[in-house]
């Protein structure tokens, strides 16, 4: 991380890190480094992992919706710094390298929105949002005011404008919502 984090002064983008900087670093040949991960995204995303997913908790011991909505608020806040701009070089490089996309989805995206729908799931069971989507639908919309803000610079990813967005969303998803009315 430390390779990649623009406050350091030796760092460098996503896409300029090579395998050959990252096992000198590590003081290791590039055939150790290739021996666990297949690319040098597969270690950039499994290094970002081990931080992000303790920054961005989904908690069990909530209701469901408060759950849902404090989760939103701490991954856009974890989004609005340095986090956030190499996820946006991360999703960037992921359009140039298909090993990278699917690295990407499966050791990231994946297991992140199956965590999610399994909230969404809990909240639809607990009578808080809709019954007629699926959760990964419901857990796509809520997680896409987000990358639209960080992959595009418009709009906060502050707090409040994340728990506002959550709250207009929920009028839409919300079990006594109606679409079109």
């Amino acid at each position: 991380m430390r390779l990649i984090d623009e406050r350091e002064p030796d760092s460098v983008s996503v896409q300029q890190l090579s395998i050959e900087r990252i096992a000198r670093e590590a003081g290791v040949s590039k055939t150790t480094i290739y021996r666990w991960w297949p690319n040098k995204a597969a270690v950039i995303i499994d290094t970002f992992l081990e931080n992000h997913i303790l920054a961005t908790p989904i908690r069990e011991d909530l209701p469901a919706i408060d759950a849902l909505r404090e989760h939103v608020v701490s991954l856009a806040a974890v989004y609005d710094g340095h986090e956030g701009r190499l996820m946006a070089q991360l999703i960037a490089e992921c359009q140039y390298d298909p090993a990278t996309l699917e690295e990407f989805k499966k050791h990231f995206w994946y297991p992140r929105r199956r965590e999610v729908s399994r909230l969404v799931a809990r909240a639809i069971a607990e009578g808080a949002l809709r019954s007629d989507y699926e959760p990964s639908e419901i857990a796509d919309r809520l997680y896409s005011p987000i990358y639209f803000r960080l992959l595009f610079q418009e709009g906060s990813l502050g707090a409040e404008a994340m728990r506002a967005g959550f709250d207009l969303a929920l009028v839409g998803m919300s079990a006594d919502g109606q679409a079109g009315a």
